[in-house]
């Protein structure tokens, strides 16, 4: 008799225990690259950096060809990202710094999908780049959904990689031996504190939010073996006199850019590396989706050259550019025996994550989005809904507007000037590099999107964008 009761009992536990392991919540981890243009990783299409990590990633995983940022410039595309609200109507359209440091904190309106997976059961984190509102703000991380964060509240001091001061949810991280030495890299340490994490998670599921600021200009990184590498695989001669522009820190400035640049990626690359390993050897990789992606286009800041490295691929434009190659960015979801590998050739957005991610974790929600779910491409679970158009607008370089749709793409320049401003058009499928403006040839196709573009901005007192709003 007792033996019958033991198998009984060891049956129903074995079912309960399976029945548990299917209703778990997945843990997300989202890697965040900092201007990492859509060409400068292997997978897809770069050839003097090497990112052997990333394409593994890519090659285990899906990767998206046409997935594009929330914004060209950093803290909109996190607004966009957080918000799953698209830059017509997310809350933060731009980079406003404000004192003592930080840059427009997100209002207390707004509900991040971090907040509704943090009341929903998740363990979550960030490590990185904040720059979505100084601490004790109504934009403070603790306050969007972040049990915990570590790194650079400020963006504009994110470009120092031997700053100062790093902060620890409020508690500020003294680094002042940087001021005389170069001797605690930032990025190290965020990812240092972002592997901890993931070591020591336990019993709830997590969200990861990982915005590391590789490969974000100034181009600084230690002269290590990584550096010394390409150093002699380019042979660059150094830099010398006016070309050599002094930093901020009075550090010593990067006699060898492409070196320090293609350094820094291959760095992020092996960050990559060492999560992917981690997550392996804690057993929970079958449980764990694992996204790589980065904010914006290539930039041309303070050591980078995306000419050298032919930083936005086939693509048009760079950082700050409303142009394919200032807002196609790379995008790789893995997710061991759940994700297939595959090319994902669909057209979406940062926005869509929102969605994406509270479906992931079985949350709804009521408030009004942007974004569509890509859980069905994702997980191959039915069709795919698509969006009707994409839409971006940029607050700086006297304003810009752009829409996608279908295989059209619309760019207006100068809208701060002129709301009426001569829309550019282009066909994605036959010009892809955005060379032959065809305007004058499709005047209906250019009225089609230039509604999209007034549906899709909303006015905003903080961010003014066509003329009538400006003089308000």
């Amino acid at each position: 008799m007792k033996l019958v009761l033991s198998i009984v009992l060891l049956a129903f536990f074995s079912f309960s225990l399976n029945a548990q392991k299917k209703t778990t919540k997945p843990n997300i981890i989202f890697i965040f690259a900092d201007d990492l243009g859509y060409g400068e990783v292997g997978c897809y299409g770069q050839q003097k950096i090497e990112t052997p990590n990333i394409d593994k990633l890519a090659k285990n995983g899906m990767r998206f060809t046409q997935f594009y940022a929330g914004s060209t410039v950093c803290a909109p595309s996190r607004s966009s990202f957080l918000t799953g609200l698209h830059t017509g109507h997310t809350a933060v359209r731009g980079n406003i710094s404000y004192e003592p440091e930080g840059q427009t904190p997100l209002p207390d309106s707004v509900i991040t999908f971090a907040n509704m997976l943090q009341q929903n059961g998740y363990a979550t984190a960030a490590f990185g780049k904040w720059g979505l509102g100084y601490i004790t703000t109504s934009g403070d991380p603790n306050k969007k959904g972040f049990d915990k964060f570590y790194g650079y509240n400020c963006q504009t001091l994110a470009h120092d990689y031997y700053p100062d001061h790093l902060w620890n949810n409020h508690e500020r991280i003294d680094l002042s031996i940087n001021l005389k030495y170069d001797s605690v890299y930032s990025a190290d340490m965020i990812h240092h504190e972002a592997m901890n994490y993931i070591k020591q998670s336990s019993g709830k599921p997590f969200f990861l939010y990982l915005p590391y600021t590789l490969p974000h200009g100034d181009v600084i990184v230690p002269h290590d073996s990584l550096y010394n590498y390409y150093k002699q695989k380019f042979n660059d001669p150094p830099l010398t006199g006016k070309a050599l522009k002094p930093l901020d820190h009075n550090m010593n400035p990067e006699p060898y850019p492409h070196a320090g640049f293609a350094a820094m990626v291959s760095r992020l690359d092996k960050y990559v590396g060492e999560i992917v390993k981690l997550v392996k050897e804690k057993g929970i990789a079958d449980n764990t989706l694992i996204i790589f992606t980065s904010d914006n286009g290539p930039h041309k800041e303070n050591g980078g050259d995306p000419e050298f490295f032919n930083s936005n691929g086939i693509y048009k434009g760079i950082k700050r550019d409303l142009y394919e190659g200032g807002i196609r960015v790379p995008f790789i979801a893995y997710w061991s025996g759940k994700i297939k590998p595959a090319v994902n050739n669909n057209a979406a957005a940062l926005w869509d994550m929102y969605p994406s991610f509270l479906q992931l974790a079985g949350v709804k929600y009521k408030n009004k989005i942007d974004g569509i779910s890509l859980v069905p491409s994702l997980l191959q679970t039915g069709k795919q809904k698509q969006h009707d158009y994409f839409y971006w607008e940029f607050h700086e370089n006297n304003g810009r507007q752009a829409v996608h749709w279908g295989k059209w793409k619309g760019v207006r320049l100068a809208v701060n000037k002129k709301a009426d401003s001569e829309i550019e058009l282009y066909d994605l499928e036959k010009d892809p590099q955005e060379m032959n403006n065809i305007a004058l040839q499709n005047a209906a196709i250019v009225r089609q999107i230039e509604s999209f573009m007034k549906k899709a901005h909303h006015s905003n007192i903080d961010w003014p964008l066509l003329p009538a709003e400006i003089k308000q």
